[in-house]
């Protein structure tokens, strides 16, 4: 599992998963630099190795690699992916540079390990759809495992960011679940542009949202109309205060 650590129970369901189906458990921990666009972002993210490897022995991984920057680029990376249409929308058309950069940082994790599955949350979903292509391009014998996503209380989705949120932002950001729950019980009936204006106007109402997009699952288009796919996608970022929150839902 690469995470970039500041683990919590989301994390920690992949690691328990991946033990139940495998002799050995390897969680990398490393803060990339290269999917970073914003340098306060890769400042502030939270980093809390030792509390991290406690969480992990007592799920059941086996060894940790926590490398450096140096380690894991001793010289640039100066490797180009083109994703095509699944990394010009949503994240990619608002984090230019994103991707290429989890890419670069996941391909030299496999290269290190050599694992036969690798386990992903299913809270980046586009994320998912970047590193099962990326597998295929660069022919990697391993299976990407998708795992559902782990909510608190409140349904806010577990994150690493929700750490930095102050416990009135915390409440405010599960306006986000509450919102794309409640917008299914409009489809089909609504049209795809109704029901996104109400989310996009709901959400906005408490927080700031970046964007607010209908998918097909599988090549993350926007769709104009639900008989367009049987795998429809709301797909969100949002801000609470200055803390990007992502979610989505499956319609």
């Amino acid at each position: 599992m690469p995470t970039m650590g500041a683990l919590h129970s989301g994390h920690l369901s992949l690691v328990v998963r991946s033990a139940a189906e495998n002799d050995l458990t390897v969680v990398s921990i490393f803060v990339n630099p290269t999917q970073f666009n914003d340098k306060n972002d890769l400042k502030n993210y939270p980093r809390t190795l030792d509390a991290d490897c406690e969480l992990l022995e007592t799920a059941g991984c086996n060894i940790v690699f926590a490398p450096s920057v140096e380690e894991m680029y001793p010289t640039p990376d100066t490797r180009k992916f083109d994703f095509g249409t699944l990394e010009t929308v949503m994240e990619g058309a608002f984090r230019p540079g994103h991707f290429n950069g989890v890419a670069q940082i996941v391909s030299k994790l496999f290269d290190a390990v050599q694992p036969t599955r690798a386990y992903f949350g299913e809270k980046d979903f586009q994320q998912v759809a970047i590193i099962k292509k990326m597998v295929e391009m660069l022919q990697y014998p391993l299976q990407i495992v998708v795992c559902p996503i782990v909510r608190e209380e409140s349904g806010l989705a577990k994150s690493s960011r929700n750490e930095l949120l102050s416990a009135e932002e915390r409440k405010k950001a599960a306006i986000i679940s509450r919102t794309l729950t409640e917008s299914r019980n409009f489809v089909p009936e609504k049209s795809v542009a109704n029901v996104k204006a109400w989310v996009i106007a709901q959400i906005n109402a408490v927080l700031e949202v970046e964007y607010f997009e209908i998918v097909d699952g599988n090549t993350l288009q926007p769709i104009a109309d639900w008989a367009e796919t049987d795998f429809a996608v709301g797909c969100v970022a949002a801000y609470c205060g200055k803390v990007r929150l992502i979610d989505n839902i499956k319609y």
